[in-house]
């Protein structure tokens, strides 16, 4: 070890009581999520975590951005499960945004704020799915507007938008939408590619020319 002078110089001073850091407690269980984001802020990462007795059963990493962050997330789906919160914490999960989710996780999680702190136990494992709901498909929003011609939805919760109804003012007072989820599990499960579109379509909002419709727009064309 290299002193400076001045230290080399200075007497011995004893140090005093030990206040050393309490221990990441062992017992920790609890379901909770946060969000992350990359250095250069071009992309985010909501992590959810459930803990089990301080270690990691269960993680759903969700990514929007950048291409690579969905490889990495890919990669951290793997790494997380079966570490402690403080591995976790110091392990590389490939991208700086999933890396920033759990350092916000790991704050909650240690000061006992977690979704679940009142459950004893925390949440079955699963719960993560639960939050993807039917067609595990993230709940997810894109949505494009410009001065010149206005906004476009593009995706909602309900699914990917087919259509937007404009009324007489040319405002939008409904849409049309596909269920990806459940149509992509439809097909997988042998139903015809153009009957799971029908079936999967719906619709929010004034729709019809009755409810004061006067024209629909496809929002990736019009």
């Amino acid at each position: 070890m290299i002193y400076s002078k001045e230290v080399e110089n200075m007497c011995v001073v004893a140090k005093g009581p030990n206040h050393g850091p309490a221990p990441i407690p062992k017992d920790i269980s609890g379901y909770t999520h946060g969000i992350g984001w990359c250095a250069p802020q071009q992309g985010a990462c909501k992590l959810s975590l459930n803990v089990k007795d301080g270690v990691i059963q269960e993680a759903l990493v969700e990514t929007i951005g950048c291409t690579g962050m969905t490889h990495s997330a890919a990669m951290a789906s793997e790494i997380l499960p079966g570490k402690t919160i403080l591995e976790a914490l110091n392990t590389d999960l490939v991208c700086d945004a999933i890396n920033t989710a759990m350092r916000e996780l790991f704050l909650q999680i240690v000061y006992g704020r977690t979704q679940s702190a009142f459950s004893e136990g925390g949440l079955v494992i699963g719960a993560g799915l639960e939050d993807l709901g039917k067609g595990l498909r993230s709940q997810t929003g894109t949505l494009y507007g410009t001065v010149a011609k206005g906004t476009r939805y593009l995706e909602l919760t309900e699914g990917y938008i087919t259509k937007q109804f404009l009324d007489k003012d040319n405002q939008v007072c409904g849409y049309e939408y596909v269920h990806l989820g459940k149509m992509m599990e439809a097909i997988k499960n042998g139903m015809d590619a153009n009957e799971a579109v029908k079936q999967f379509t719906g619709s929010y909002g004034r729709t019809t020319a009755e409810q004061g419709i006067v024209k629909a727009i496809d929002p990736r064309k019009e």
